[in-house]
């Protein structure tokens, strides 16, 4: 049985025309859902029964289970269970500017980066879209907060579900569905440079953004092995054709990890990778982990990496520290239980 939070609109107006009624009735449906945010088909007050009944038959409506919860300074995390028994995170992120969702899309990861909770644990399946949507509803449902961003930065590869991910951000950018605009929805990516290259055909106009982490191919292949298959001067190229055909600007995420990538050397050699892009640096404090030996760069070596990146005409920030206490660090709580 197909799970109804897992189809867009135009699914459901293709749905109603195949069983005999009005495509009209798949923006009744979906008000229900998104709007009024009825639990069951019994709720559908204004849909005849018999078309309750076929529904019910079809489709399920079937959420997700909260297993734990951890709440810190502007940063609640959850450990969710899926109908199969594998278990996914998100977390919400209360910044002045809105609520900021970040959802999981995988259950576990292949791309294998060295400094990263959810590497260890192998990927185990891609998360059905409705999987995706429902870590928006249970969120909003259990703080009794509309969620105004949504940022694909958890568990998985977005790019590696890639179809499923397409999907999702339709549904919830749809203005009868959940309708978050689409400048405030962010894919993440190590860079997979074919779906980056999908991307730039699909059209969608949400942010795009890469996690880049070294400056330079021997210490991205390193630490990252996505690098091997794809190298820094493919993906450079491949993102010159994001920018060039999109207008849009490239967001790098750069997490900085002590005696690692944090030596004034990457800042320079960062500096001239990126030079002349329409792109921006965020800079990220490592979450540091019982399970990788990796530590934290100093606030010294963050504020020094800002300088040089700057003085190169680098847009850059420094992320504000998030879930330090919430075992933030991506997949940890995961691994945890």
């Amino acid at each position: 049985m197909k799970n109804i939070y897992g189809k867009t609109l135009e699914d459901l107006e293709e749905y109603f025309l195949s069983i005999g009624e009005k495509k009209f009735k798949a923006i009744q449906v979906y008000e229900w859902i998104y709007k009024k945010r009825c639990n069951s088909f019994d709720e559908m007050s204004n849909i005849k029964k018999e078309v309750i009944q076929k529904l019910k038959q079809d489709f399920s409506m079937s959420r997700i289970k909260l297993v734990k919860k951890q709440i810190g300074n502007d940063t609640k995390k959850y450990l969710f269970e899926l109908e199969d028994g594998n278990k996914i995170e998100a977390v919400l992120m209360l910044h002045d500017y809105g609520n900021s969702l970040c959802i999981s899309t995988q259950v576990g990861c292949n791309m294998n980066c060295s400094f990263c909770e959810s590497g260890r644990l192998k990927k185990q399946r891609n998360l059905e879209v409705h999987e995706m949507v429902v870590q928006i509803l249970e969120v909003e449902r259990l703080e009794n907060i509309r969620i105004s961003h949504v940022v694909l930065m958890g568990i998985g590869e977005p790019f590696d579900n890639y179809e499923n991910v397409i999907k999702f951000i339709h549904i919830i950018n749809s203005g009868k569905g959940i309708d978050i605009g689409a400048r405030h929805i962010t894919v993440s990516t190590s860079g997979i440079i074919p779906k980056i290259k999908e991307f730039i055909k699909d059209g969608k106009q949400v942010n795009l953004a890469v996690s880049l982490h070294a400056p330079n191919d021997e210490l991205r292949s390193k630490i990252m092995p996505v690098n091997k298959a794809y190298p820094l001067k493919k993906l450079m190229a491949a993102l010159d054709q994001y920018i060039k055909e999109t207008n849009r600007r490239v967001t790098f995420e750069y997490i900085m990890i002590k005696d690692v990538n944090d030596a004034e050397k990457c800042a320079y050699e960062l500096s001239k990778l990126l030079k002349g892009k329409n792109c921006y640096v965020n800079l990220i404090p490592y979450n540091e982990t019982s399970h990788i030996e990796y530590q934290r760069s100093p606030k010294e070596n963050i504020l020094k990496f800002y300088d040089i990146l700057k003085k190169n005409k680098i847009n850059v920030t420094i992320r504000r520290e998030f879930g330090g206490n919430v075992s933030a660090a991506c997949g940890q709580l995961r691994a945890n239980s």
